[in-house]
């Protein structure tokens, strides 16, 4: 078979490919997605061939999304997207290298990722807020006293912030920081509030005692944390927000290929030890059709244009 341009060759026949698949990750090493990426590569191994992962961070993801819409569409290079360069970035920057929906043939989602919102037991002692509905009412009685970390305007926690400001009829003032690690740090330190942080990042701190979730920001509840309720079931109707990530190859890329890679990274991302390591990232495993991928896409992507528009965010 040959739908790479190359000899389709399983490292069982030959070893490895002399033309190795690459995987393009648009953050450093050692994230959420660029541990999944590593995990896809080894567990397709067999059936692709040699794939390697290549880290090219910069421009809140932009840069790595970018150099895949430059790339071949041979198949032989995809790039884990996330709602932040698919979903969030398009309508945060005002001038982007690349369209979300024309440059890009989606694969399959890899996985979805809850946020959580977090405070610390001295924050609870000191205002007595213990769920959703006593924040709401506290800040509806104190309007901006309390303030909120994210990761940097435009970050998943800044835009969930502006959700529950919008949703509740809250004002709460937003403080970004340079990425997540430093905004968790301000909640840790009682430099600010709450946070709404993603779950892989605040599950070793909710383990410790050290952070109190109040809800998560999905529609279903996490299988991290089964006893902790949705914004929802918390009182906020309409509430759904979370990290997701997918599997992209150029635009014009063969049907036939963007088949065939649908059918080998889906078989590895349903297996019980792909679940496991996703899991272990506060991930669930979600793979798809290309044309579900695609529709979630467009959807988020009209989310997160008003969510956009209500915070007011914008980056040059």
């Amino acid at each position: 078979m040959s739908v790479f341009g190359v000899p389709l060759i399983s490292s069982a026949q030959t070893g490895t490919r002399s033309n190795p698949i690459k995987i393009v990750v648009p953050y450093p090493p050692g994230g959420p997605l660029d541990v999944s990426a590593r995990a896809i590569a080894e567990a397709v191994h067999a059936d692709l061939g040699n794939v390697i992962v290549d880290n090219r961070p910069g421009a809140g993801g932009n840069r790595g999304v970018t150099y895949l819409a430059q790339q071949k569409p041979d198949g032989m290079t995809l790039c884990v997207g996330a709602v932040a360069t698919h979903a969030v970035n398009p309508n945060l920057f005002k001038k982007l290298p690349y369209d979300p929906i024309k440059d890009f043939e989606p694969v399959t989602l890899i996985a979805h990722v809850p946020n959580v919102l977090v405070v610390t037991p001295e924050f609870q002692q000191r205002t007595g807020i213990k769920s959703v509905k006593d924040l709401i009412a506290y800040c509806k009685a104190n309007p901006d006293k309390l303030n909120y970390a994210s990761g940097g305007n435009g970050s998943a926690g800044h835009m969930a912030g502006e959700l529950l400001k919008a949703k509740a009829g809250i004002k709460m003032v937003h403080v970004p920081y340079a990425g997540a690690s430093a905004a968790q740090l301000s909640v840790l330190a009682g430099q600010t509030d709450l946070i709404f942080d993603n779950l892989s990042s605040a599950s070793a701190n909710i383990q410790a005692g050290k952070l109190v979730p109040l809800a998560v920001t999905t529609t279903k509840r996490a299988e991290a944390l089964p006893d902790v309720p949705t914004m929802v079931e918390a009182g906020v109707a309409g509430f759904d927000i979370s990290t997701w990530y997918g599997l992209f190859v150029p635009a014009k890329t063969p049907r036939d290929i963007v088949m065939h890679l649908n059918s080998v990274i889906t078989k590895a991302l349903a297996s019980d030890d792909m679940k496991k390591r996703l899991a272990r990232l506060g991930g669930e495993s979600a793979p798809c059709k290309p044309e579900e991928f695609a529709a979630l896409i467009k959807t988020e992507l009209a989310k997160y244009a008003e969510i956009v528009k209500a915070s007011g965010a914008r980056v040059d």
